[in-house]
């Protein structure tokens, strides 16, 4: 037990022999690195992210998020997505292996610190593995994390804004914590629900400063976060109020509209961990492990510090992920590359008390046959669920049976496929629960159900696609001659009247 609290880096006796040890964990992260990329490419898919990729295409042809459409979301990563589809092509894959890139730097980096901050020189090395498995293998991380919504970029920005935080104590200059600042306002400016992060790391480096000056530090750090919400700004400055209402009042007062059952789901979502054995294995291993700093180790004061902090931030976003309503279980995977830190020192502390400290295998292997056995039941659970390759396919329809240019209700992931650019009020389905002021929801590009159905009634589409909405398929049937069943969604076209469509928008 000489060696606990010890800051283990690679230049210190026998580092070559170490560093040969070592490519075996990173052979491991490669291995899952390609397995997220696999998975990313193939079956991830989430309803939820087809108006995130629409507006990435939207912003590649020259659509402003808020000012020209309604998007309720902070901006940065769909800027983030435009960037890359500008180079390497506007489709659902390149959205997929950029977000799969950030979970795969995430994972890279938190590894890297667990190998640096192992709980003893024997685990060294199975610190490391057990925290690309709690990264690598969590099915939230899997599912979600590979979609074209936020959560790739979130991971790698908090876990570097962490990993900047970290250093910049030690450090006499203000960059480190500039740095750290940037990566946590970025997180921020891709979604809101990682925006804990940047206060909880502001006061660690207020508190924990251990050389330079820590106030300047600090005016830094907020000064990054301000500069990373850059784009909000600029379109706070264009229409104040038209922003507000897509970052901060649809979520506060229109997220819950027309469900009627979301405080029981929210309290369901809170507990679910209990029935998850990876999210059982996260949460008692990581009370095990702050257990142990706390009360047993004797570990340097900043050593444990640093588990703290990892231990504030997944306890900062869980708490600020629990008050969305409703709020969603995939939300929580900002919290897993936070929690594997403590887990993996309360994994060490009851193996090495239960078992044997220089022996970390069977540990390592009971722990990863959990979460291998997690992985393998959702991919099983999900053997059916919708995939893109499938979504093409209804588009393809919708091309089939749609002249060129004529006006089309559909889905956002059609309008994505088909690239044709949507009515500012169709981008984002959900928007059509809303009840509103006429010049309110003119001014956010909404329209109700009431008035949607109105505008299919009198024929103002060439063609109507849906996968879920219930008004679609009640009265595109009285409007069109023919329909298609394609899977789990509907193409209808060919209107019933005589006259031609109302071209009308």
């Amino acid at each position: 037990m000489a060696n606990q609290g010890v800051l283990i880096e690679p230049a210190t006796a026998g580092a070559g022999r170490a560093r040969s040890r070592a490519l075996w964990v990173w052979a491991l992260v490669a291995l899952l690195g390609a397995w997220l990329v696999v998975y990313a490419e193939t079956l991830a898919f989430s309803w939820d992210e087809g108006f995130h990729l629409l507006t990435a295409q939207l912003i590649l042809r020259g659509k402003r998020p808020y000012l020209d459409f309604i998007f309720p979301q902070t901006p940065l990563n769909a800027y983030w997505n435009a960037l890359w589809m500008r180079v390497f092509g506007d489709t659902w894959r390149t959205a997929h292996a950029v977000q799969a890139a950030g979970l795969i730097g995430a994972m890279i980096l938190m590894v890297d610190y667990m190998l640096r901050r192992a709980p003893s020189r024997e685990w060294r090395l199975a610190a490391g593995v057990v925290v690309a498995m709690m990264i690598g293998l969590n099915t939230l991380i899997m599912q979600f994390g590979t979609l074209g919504q936020a959560y790739g970029l979130a991971l790698v920005l908090i876990v570097a804004a962490f990993r900047l935080g970290v250093a910049a104590v030690q450090r006499s200059g203000w960059l480190l914590a500039a740095l750290a600042g940037l990566c946590a306002g970025g997180a921020a400016a891709s979604t809101l629900l990682s925006a804990p992060v940047a206060p909880i790391l502001l006061l660690w480096i207020v508190v924990c400063n251990r050389a330079g000056r820590r106030w300047t530090k600090a005016a830094t750090f907020i000064a990054a976060v301000v500069v990373a919400f850059t784009p909000v700004i600029l379109l706070f400055l264009k229409s104040p109020q038209v922003v507000l209402f897509n970052i901060i009042k649809y979520h506060l007062f229109y997220r819950q509209v027309e469900w009627p059952g979301a405080i029981p789901h929210d309290i369901y979502v809170i507990f679910m961990w209990v029935n998850s054995g990876e999210g059982l294995c996260l949460f008692l291993f990581g009370v095990a492990g702050l257990y142990y700093v706390v009360f047993r180790s004797d570990w340097a004061r900043d050593r444990r510090r640093e588990v703290y902090l990892c231990a504030w931030i997944a306890a900062g976003l869980g708490l600020h992920i629990s008050s969305a309503h409703p709020t969603f279980g995939r939300y929580y995977l900002l919290a897993v590359p936070f929690m594997s830190i403590p887990a993996c020192i309360g994994l060490w502390w009851i193996s090495s008390r239960l078992y044997r400290a220089d022996r970390p295998l069977l540990p390592l292997l009971l722990v990863g046959a959990l979460l291998v056995g997690d992985t393998c039941e959702v991919l099983y659970d999900e053997r059916d669920n919708m995939t893109w390759p499938f979504v093409e396919s209804v588009a393809n329809k919708v091309t089939e049976v749609t002249p060129a240019g004529a006006p089309l209700l559909a889905d956002e992931q059609i309008f994505f496929l088909t690239r044709r650019i949507p009515p500012a009020y169709m981008t984002y389905a959900d928007s059509h629960k809303l009840q509103l002021p006429q010049d309110v929801m003119t001014a956010v590009h909404v329209a109700s159900i009431a008035q949607m159905r109105q505008r299919l009634e009198e024929g103002r589409y060439a063609t109507a696609q849906t996968c879920n909405a219930d008004y679609v398929n009640d009265t595109a049937p009285k409007v069109y001659a023919q329909h298609a069943d394609v899977g789990e969604c509907d193409v209808y076209w060919d209107r019933k009247a005589a006259q031609s469509f109302n071209a009308k928008q």
